[in-house]
């Protein structure tokens, strides 16, 4: 089965990309690791692409795409693959219909994590560490017994400058106005299926699993 992986931070894409990935054994392909891959084994687009790295450039779609291809065409890709953090933006997306295509494949589905962005919100800015212990609370999943205080050592917890309200409501907006022209793109296509994120973990994956029993 070939699918993407969307969804905007905080969706709890991560948890269940390793789940699809034990449960139907096809690699998980990130943007991060296929660049990793591509200049760790010298390929010639691996040295363009960190050659754009280290001026601090973005790496452009056509060695980005290059680079996808290279990954896919690998004999662990057979059977299939999830694509996690590609595309970013629909020139990608309409870059890799016509990749895929020259492949002689074609996606299966686009599983999309749908949360409400209070939610996300919530579950971003919920998060408070300790500096001592390094022990992480949750206000709403997982505080600590004394609010503010860390269970192990009695330190003030602290919050990470990712974690602030501030930076998260700047994060998300940013994801926002990058996902949708996607998500309405791949509705569009017809692939997209979007996922109640708002369940438990293990009900997120049986509604995914739902879609990936015709594709197995």
């Amino acid at each position: 089965m070939n699918l993407i992986l969307m969804g905007l931070p905080g969706a709890g894409k991560g948890t269940q990309a390793e789940k699809i990935v034990d449960e139907y054994q096809v690699p998980h392909i990130s943007t991060g690791d296929m660049f990793r891959q591509a200049i760790k084994e010298e390929t010639e687009l691996g040295k363009q692409a960190k050659s754009y790295m280290d001026e601090g450039a973005l790496v452009p779609d056509e060695v980005t795409i290059g680079i996808v291809r290279e990954r896919l065409e690998k004999p662990d890709c057979k059977k299939g693959f999830l694509l996690d953090g590609f595309p970013r933006t629909v020139a990608q997306a309409e870059a890799l219909e016509n990749l895929l295509q020259d492949l002689g494949r074609k996606l299966d589905h686009v599983l999309y994590i749908d949360v409400a962005y209070d939610d996300l919100f919530k579950r971003l800015t919920g998060r408070w560490i300790s500096p001592t212990s390094g022990a992480t609370y949750h206000e709403i999943y997982n505080p600590p017994e004394t609010p503010g205080v860390c269970d192990k050592d009695g330190s003030e917890l602290i919050q990470r400058d990712d974690d602030k309200p501030e930076t998260v409501e700047k994060r998300l907006k940013v994801n926002l106005e990058q996902t949708q022209p996607l998500v309405d793109f791949y509705k569009d296509k017809g692939y997209l299926r979007s996922i109640d994120g708002n369940q438990d973990i293990h009900d997120v994956f049986a509604s995914i699993t739902q879609w990936l029993k015709g594709t197995e």
